[in-house]
């Protein structure tokens, strides 16, 4: 499985959850990542490995320098055919970022010749259909699309030009996937039109969000004072603080909240917007009664204890916090952005759907579901429709049988 980062986000969380799973089926698993694991490592079950592809290589391989000049030929030839991007695999990386991981993965399939590789994600699912090609390897390639194609997954990264040109070697290299996942139906949709592939290629198969720890995790509790005995109820946002998760939006909501009830707002995550939050906010004169505490291990015990989790994102691939909300108990409302969303409330059916970018109308979902929120078992319910155990058994289509132990 090649795992951009293990450093937090939605697809590692998702991809470490997917590697145990199948390790439990008695399948051994190496997670590959490039960067740095982060100064908290995941924690893997026995049978997965957590594979640095910048380590020296075996002495039979050389990762870099070997695998980029025996690859030289097939990378010239997909030059010619277009099958090599001429730009950045996404704008956020170089060419020498390029080339670079393409040698190091080309030689990881040479010497090891794993039955399937899984990646998720633009720069990975074109490393890793490429690297397949360059290593000659029999190995089956399943790619994983989590956001739906264009700039709006990134704004303050991407313009509309840059972001067709970064994603037209995707369009052209899906087809080489033996599997192409999406993890809802609306990117499936998105991506059928937008790379011109048959809708019957695309699988869609729910992210693995529901583990069988979560309702521990959910009965801890949270060490932060807005959940001191008699305090207002805590309006929950999760997520990274980007412009896509516009939680701008929430705290204009929330200011329209708290002139009509007692609340406190507190949004778990850490991002490039966290400063222009924090400057909103004080503007805004919410000292005391909006928090920002970062990262936290478990957002679970958070969300057991929510009055409500709002999301307020523009675009959203699934939306991971939606579903860690509703398998913890907690009353859900959402924006109706792009897609994801409505697939996980089905249409309103768990949760109240608002306009994106419409704080007014967040604001009154938001007071509405304070006032009347639905039972926590039915939320629950529909929670587990969402669990690992399900995912894993969708993945395995695309597998061997794991050896009988």
């Amino acid at each position: 499985m090649l795992v951009g980062g293990l450093s937090g986000g939605g697809q590692a969380t998702v991809q470490v959850a997917l590697a145990e799973a199948l390790a439990r089926e008695g399948r051994t698993v190496d997670l590959l990542f490039f960067g740095s694991p982060g100064p908290a490592p995941p924690r893997l079950g026995p049978g997965v490995s957590l594979v640095d592809l910048r380590l020296p290589p075996p002495p039979s391989i050389s990762y870099r320098t070997g695998a980029f000049f025996r690859s030289l030929p097939v990378l010239l030839r997909q030059v010619s055919t277009s099958r090599l991007p001429f730009v950045r695999p996404h704008p956020g990386a170089s060419r020498v970022w390029l080339w670079r991981r393409l040698g190091a993965l080309t030689g990881y399939l040479r010497e090891r010749s794993p039955v399937a590789l899984y990646a998720a994600g633009d720069s990975a699912n074109l490393l890793a259909l490429v690297a397949r090609r360059n290593a000659a390897a029999p190995t089956r390639v399943v790619v994983g699309l989590h956001a739906v194609p264009g700039p709006s997954r990134r704004p303050e990264r991407t313009g509309p030009l840059r972001g067709w040109l970064a994603e037209r070697p995707v369009f052209r290299a899906l087809p080489q996937a033996d599997g192409i996942v999406a993890v809802s139906r609306g990117v499936a949709d998105r991506w059928s039109r937008a790379a011109g592939i048959p809708r019957g290629r695309f699988t869609t198969i729910y992210n693995p969000v529901v583990g069988p720890d979560l309702p521990r995790l959910a009965a801890a509790v949270p060490d932060h004072p807005f959940f001191a005995p008699d305090a207002p109820p805590v309006i929950l946002g999760v997520g990274r603080l980007a412009k896509e998760k516009d939680f701008a939006t929430l705290v204009r909501a929330f200011t329209s909240v708290r002139e009509r009830q007692p609340a406190r707002l507190l949004i778990l995550g850490e991002g490039p917007g966290r400063a222009r939050l924090e400057r909103q906010a004080a503007d805004l004169d919410l000292a005391g009664e909006v928090s920002f505490p970062g990262h936290v291990e478990n957002p679970y015990a958070f969300m057991a204890r929510a009055g409500v989790l709002a999301s307020s994102s523009r675009s959203e691939g699934l939306g991971i916090a939606l579903i860690e909300a509703l398998a913890c108990g907690c009353p859900v409302v959402s924006t109706d952005c792009p897609v994801g969303p409505a697939e996980i409330l089905e249409s309103g059916r768990y949760g109240r759907l608002t306009p994106v970018g419409d704080p007014a109308a967040l604001a009154e979902a938001i007071l509405a579901t304070l006032r009347k929120p639905p039972a926590r078992e039915r939320s629950r319910a529909r929670g587990r429709w969402f669990t690992v155990e399900r995912a894993v058994r969708e993945y395995a289509r695309f597998l061997p049988d794991p050896p009988v132990s």
